[in-house]
């Protein structure tokens, strides 16, 4: 009975250092979780970053199709133009003729004068609303260059973010604080990217 006894104490006594051990793993281990959480966090900031570098990128592709729609309404003035300069310049050249050949037709002077005038004006009025669209048209490309800018840097950030996730994620596996620490330091670098085209940008 007494070696069965002994045998039940060794048990108990084994049982109570495996349930020590453990405590102790987990209070070694207690900051583990706390990486998890932050890498929680890097990605959501990381989605966060993802999707407005997206809508930077949308933004790049609306401004870029603006900017076709100016310079081919833009395109179409000047052809107007053109045409207006071409009919200015043969209604100018029947009123020389008309002038030598007949120079008493003041009423037909007079007629090819207020067509030739007429032109000029039309021209002056197609410049100014083609130089508008051209403005439009530089308009929208910078605001695509900004975009395509602030697009590129959020994304330098989600890479940032993925590199610090990816730190996060090889700490708990090998259980090395440095490394959380790094993945920490590249978190605060990507946010701080991040922040800088959001409030830029």
């Amino acid at each position: 009975m007494n070696n069965k006894l002994d045998e039940l104490k060794g048990l108990v006594a084994t049982l109570k250092a495996d349930q020590q051990a453990q405590k102790d793993k987990e209070k070694r281990d207690a900051w583990t979780k706390y990486v998890s959480l932050s890498m929680i966090f890097l990605a959501v900031l990381t989605a966060v970053a993802t999707q407005r570098g997206a809508g930077y990128s949308s933004a790049v592709m609306k401004q870029l199709n603006e900017a076709t729609f100016n310079q081919a309404e833009a395109s179409d003035q000047w052809s107007y133009y053109q045409a207006k300069g071409i009919k200015e310049s043969l209604y100018e050249l029947e009123r020389e003729r008309l002038a030598g050949a007949n120079p008493g037709d003041a009423k037909g002077l007079a007629a090819l004068t207020a067509r030739v005038d007429r032109y000029e004006k039309e021209k002056k009025e197609i410049t100014a609303a083609a130089k508008a669209l051209e403005a439009k048209r530089d308009t929208a490309r910078e605001a695509a260059s900004l975009a395509g800018t602030a697009s590129r840097e959020m994304g330098l950030a989600t890479q940032v973010f993925q590199i610090a996730i990816a730190l996060g994620g090889i700490t708990l596996v090998v259980k090395k604080r440095w490394l959380w620490y790094a993945a920490l330091l590249c978190g605060a670098l990507a946010a701080l990217q991040m922040a800088k085209v959001l409030f830029t940008g």
